[in-house]
């Protein structure tokens, strides 16, 4: 398995990369973010206008829009995984 390191082995500005270091293994919540660290919740006031939440068994339509963040729940609520699309 290759070793990456972000910002350094991979592309710069890759929108999709920077929100799953920002999301992923962590539950959202309505209220502000966690000042705690490491912070165990993210404010979905802190999400891009664009962004979709996907439950696990959710149907979602096929249509792609590049700016849309997708982000993947698993079944206890944690983020498992977001792209864009």
């Amino acid at each position: 398995m290759p070793l990456v390191v972000p910002g350094v082995t991979t592309k710069s500005g890759d929108k999709t990369e920077e929100w799953s270091n920002k999301l992923v293994g962590k539950k959202l919540s309505d209220g502000a973010s966690d000042e705690i660290y490491p912070p165990q919740n993210f404010s979905k006031r802190d999400l891009p206008q664009q962004t979709r939440v996907i439950e696990p068994g959710q149907m979602v339509t096929k249509d792609f829009h590049p700016d849309r963040l997708n982000i993947h729940l698993k079944e206890d609520g944690t983020v498992s995984h977001v792209n864009h699309g």
